[in-house]
């Protein structure tokens, strides 16, 4: 009797005479490569290091397009991008020590966002793994253990032949729910030795799904149909699994409104008569939300910017959808369903009744009405202005990128990012100098759409040399640059909680950036809240790399979690 998992795929006559005579000259180097190659890369993202020669060496003898950026975190940045826009795990290559910490960062912005890279960092020579001092450069006790903790999983390979398996089971890593970056490290010497090994053929992997438990989603479609005033909180999960149709399907069906974490822009139409919009900071919402008598929680862990600060207090049952098994139930008490949106989405389409309540739409516009009134109260009609500009400028599909400034933050509340997976900020982890690098990683990832990345001053200090990077391979991506001269937003946060900021600190004397643009062979331009709009319409509209600058001071609305 033969049994499926008897049967075996035997090799063609072509694929054996190939085995048995693989060409000469290859080394640990190439066995990388045609492992990313054979799991079905296209793009890597990096930087060489004198222990990472080899890998850099075989990819003259591969097919692979790489994009080589100035600086391993820039880069970092630049692979999360591309892995949010494709959905695949993003080859991000490195050197041993200074090169690999310097990619932490981008790392932990990955791991917070779910965003699948694939991290391949040389070592020390084998001899110099386990702990000893053998002083080689770049030592360090234990490289791996820099890195357990901010990525999904580590991989080491020792040898040669451990590289396709390495590589193979940290890209099906990646790749399953919820995706996040993996850390593959390698020896100097067995990427640079030869060998004989065949040439790596194949490598499919199979990410396995995360579906829900039946039993826990006819509780939570029960719960639903039966709920008086029921409400959605929708994050990046719903955006991560292609879910943003299922989502309105099921909000249509139970009249439930649905707000959007800063994180899940997108996944809910901005001007839909249910859509809550994304004013999380905004205790109207909070005070709207809590009195949900069931609260279905999708793709998020009500985290600190989705809880506006921790001040969200449910007072109904809550349901919580979530693939990340730590997030479950880690801020408040629900019928948590550890699983992927789509599928949890699917089964409540299938198993929840339908809900009539005709008084939902306005219930939902008495709160945005509440929240305008509240901001057009504060005078803030520059920053409104600035924004709307950028809306209009920006091509609906287009995709854009924010670092943490003013108008970053603005636009997590107030931005209609018109579709899901084409608004993207670092607030998964808070770090400057996201915006630039990451734009330049999406518009490599596609290039049919221009791509706009928002950052202030200080945030584009960080990934200055990246211009080099978009000249380099015409990538088309304008760069907004809202020059306040320096941490704008710290010096308010200083203000505001010690009645001064330390100038020293927050004040940034820069440079000239629409010059420094001009230098590296990139257009710049000096713009002006009237001249906005048509300035970066003409930036975005013009094949390449530009950059607009905005000289203004910005304001952020009055938070109400301190209230």
């Amino acid at each position: 009797m033969t049994h499926d998992h008897d049967l075996v795929l035997r090799p063609t006559a072509a694929q054996t005479q190939a085995a048995l005579n693989p060409p000469p000259g290859r080394t640990g180097g190439d066995l990388v490569v045609e492992s990313l190659a054979g799991l079905g890369a296209t793009t890597v993202f990096g930087l060489p290091g004198q222990h990472a020669l080899g890998v850099f060496d075989a990819l003259r003898r591969s097919d692979l397009r790489y994009i080589g950026l100035r600086v391993e975190n820039n880069a970092g940045f630049a692979a999360d991008a591309y892995g949010r826009i494709t959905g695949e795990a993003a080859p991000l290559l490195l050197s041993t020590g200074p090169g690999a910490l310097t990619s932490l960062a981008a790392l932990q912005e990955a791991r917070a966002a779910s965003a699948p890279v694939l991290a391949i960092s040389s070592q020390v020579p084998a001899a110099g793994l386990g702990g000893g001092r053998h002083g080689y450069l770049h030592e360090l006790p234990d490289q791996a253990a820099s890195f357990r903790g901010v990525v999904k999983s580590v991989h080491t390979a020792r040898t040669q032949s451990q590289i396709p398996s390495a590589i193979a089971e940290a890209w099906t890593s990646a790749l399953t729910v919820p995706h996040g970056p993996v850390w593959v490290e390698i020896p100097q010497d067995v990427l640079l030795a030869e060998t004989s090994i065949p040439v790596v053929s194949g490598g499919d992997t199979f990410p396995e799904e995360l579906p829900p438990r039946p039993e826990l989603t006819a509780v939570a479609a029960d719960l639903l149909t039966r709920a008086e005033r029921p409400a959605i909180i929708a994050g990046g999960g719903v955006v991560r699994a292609d879910a943003a149709k299922k989502l309105r399907q099921l909000a249509e069906r139970l009249q439930a409104p649905v707000v959007t974490t800063f994180g899940g822009k997108g996944a809910f139409p901005w001007t839909h008569p249910l859509s809550l919009q994304s004013w999380l900071e905004d205790r109207h919402t909070t005070d709207f939300l809590q009195d949900a008598d069931v609260l279905l929680v999708i793709g998020s862990g009500l985290g600190e910017l989705s809880s506006n600060y921790h001040t969200f207090t449910p007072r109904g049952r809550v349901i919580q959808i979530e693939a990340d098994l730590g997030k479950l139930e880690s801020n408040h008490p629900a019928l948590g369903i550890h699983a992927d949106a789509r599928l949890a989405l699917q089964a409540l389409l299938e198993t929840a009744g339908e809900r009539t309540d005709p008084a939902a739409p306005e219930r939902v516009r008495e709160v945005l009405d509440r929240v305008r009134a509240r901001i057009a109260a504060q005078g803030l009609t520059l920053e409104q202005d600035v924004l709307a500009a950028v809306r209009r400028a920006l091509p609906p599909r287009a995709p854009s990128f924010w670092d943490m400034t003013i108008l970053a933050y603005w636009a997590w509340s107030a931005f209609d990012a018109k579709a899901p997976g084409t608004m993207h900020s670092a607030q998964g982890s808070g770090g400057l100098g996201y915006a630039f690098p990451a734009a330049l990683g999406a518009a490599a990832a596609d290039p049919t759409h221009p791509v706009l990345a928002v950052s202030g001053d200080g945030g584009a200090l960080y990934s200055i040399a990246e211009l080099a990077t978009a000249r380099q391979y015409r990538l088309n991506v304008t760069w907004l640059i809202v020059d306040d001269g320096g941490y704008g937003i710290l010096r308010a946060y200083m203000t505001d909680a010690f009645g001064s900021p330390t100038a020293e600190a927050t004040d940034l004397p820069g440079p000239d950036f629409a010059a420094l643009a001009e230098s590296f062979g990139v257009p710049g331009v000096r713009s002006s809240p009237e001249t906005l709009e048509r300035d970066l319409a003409k930036a975005l509209t013009t094949p390449g790399p530009s950059v607009v600058v905005l000289p203004a001071v910005l304001r952020m609305f009055a938070p109400t979690h301190a209230t």
